[in-house]
């Protein structure tokens, strides 16, 4: 064999999930015997509501299920993934412009797959979900960070946006509310950047996965909506791709079950993509997801308001921190602190200067794990995932305030 490669350099250039990396050194740690608390994962600790499992149980047993069925989803699933659209996003599509997806992943990866040309650039707002660069970069796409930081909430304006607009602008991804940060934009501003957008013939690329998960400063008030680009600006429907899932509003990422919603002509390339990718996601994930998406939503409350009570627990634990800058997160269930003031000092013999040298301390020192800024754009941050327990949630970060005393 003449040619030594063993990888193609596509593939070679691909980043392992930062978030994922994370978690599992954790768990190795802990099946060591350690005691880590891990706050890396996005992912709820709470089983899937019982209605959902038991509409799987009955799918397992139903001989339709065993056979292969159409690539972009169950007609019924597309029909209520609809429905859902237009009461949360504000968006009239038909089933023909659904395609059901392994996962928000594959939706995120499909995306850009049927959007991109190689050159064609990508706007992200950063700090942005490790997934996007790579599902980018596999689609020939070049990514243009757009940076705002905690003094501004995380959220990029439209003069941020317009600064780094070039003529091979192709897509904005669009989050709210937002992996890592938890930030929601405002109405206004949702409004304007989707004005600007559609002015310019840019695609948006909106990621509404968490759009269920938002908090009202009164936790016995109604939360705000996530107000969805679509809505704010219906001229963008034919230039929006809307990806989500049920991964997080109903405790299933181990379901792997994910859709997109876009302009007909556009999800039936998707639909031809995954023909030859995955053709149809499990029958059975998909009868669940059904269950999920007409059942009771009871369960959903419950679990957002075990979210809202621990996103203040660590709020104000945190910020109990001298050198930790907290943005309070409005949405999903993560906490975004600024570390800066606690790098380049000495903390038991060790001086981090990086916000991945903070984590290692973080570990190591108080066997606590979090995910550095790295993986969402520059160094400085930390991402904590309050989708824990409430004792684990209370003690880890005490451990880090005896660590930072």
């Amino acid at each position: 064999m003449t040619d030594q490669r063993r990888l193609s350099a596509r593939i070679s250039a691909i980043a392992e999930s930062a978030t994922l990396k994370v978690d599992a050194k954790a768990k190795a740690l802990q099946a060591e015997g350690r005691p880590v608390i891990s706050y890396a994962a996005g992912e709820p600790d709470f089983p899937t509501p019982a209605h959902i499992v038991e509409a799987a149980l009955e799918a397992v047993r139903d001989p339709r299920n065993h056979r292969y069925t159409p690539a972009a989803g169950l007609p019924d699933l597309r029909e209520a993934i609809a429905a859902k659209t237009l009461r949360d996003s504000g968006l009239a599509a038909g089933a023909n412009q659904v395609v059901v997806t392994n996962g928000g992943k594959q939706a995120v990866y499909q995306a850009f797959q049927v959007l991109l040309d190689d050159g064609d650039e990508v706007l992200v707002p950063t700090p942005y979900w490790t997934t996007y660069p790579e599902a980018i970069k596999l689609a020939g796409g070049r990514q243009v960070d757009v940076f705002a930081g905690s003094e501004q909430g995380y959220l990029v304006t439209v003069e941020q946006l317009e600064a780094a607009r070039t003529d091979r602008t192709r897509a904005l991804l669009f989050v709210s509310p937002s992996n890592p940060t938890g930030a929601v934009y405002p109405p206004d501003q949702v409004k304007a950047i989707g004005e600007w957008a559609l002015e310019h013939g840019i695609w948006v690329v909106t990621d509404e996965i968490y759009q269920n998960l938002t908090y009202a400063e009164d936790p016995e008030a109604t939360p705000p909506r996530a107000l969805s680009i679509v809505e704010a600006v219906p001229g963008l429907a034919d230039q929006a791709i809307l990806v989500n899932g049920v991964a997080k509003t109903y405790a299933m990422t181990g379901w792997r079950l994910g859709w997109m919603v876009g302009p007909a002509d556009v999800m039936k390339g998707a639909a031809n993509l995954q023909s030859h990718l995955t053709s149809n996601v499990s029958n059975i994930s998909q009868r669940a997801a059904l269950a999920a998406l007409t059942g009771p939503q009871e369960p959903v409350e419950e679990m957002r308001r075990a979210f809202d009570r621990r996103r203040r627990t660590i709020v104000a634990e945190l910020s109990k921190i001298e050198g930790m800058s907290v943005p309070v997160p409005e949405g999903a269930f993560y906490v975004y602190p600024d570390v800066t003031g606690l790098l380049g000092r000495e903390w038991g013999g060790v001086t981090p200067t990086t916000s991945l040298e903070l984590a290692d301390l973080m570990l190591e020192r108080a066997e606590v794990a979090a995910v550095p800024g790295e993986a969402f754009g520059p160094s400085g941050f930390l991402r904590f995932s309050y989708a824990l327990g409430d004792e684990p949630l209370l003690e880890g970060v005490q451990r880090l305030q005896g660590l930072f005393s």
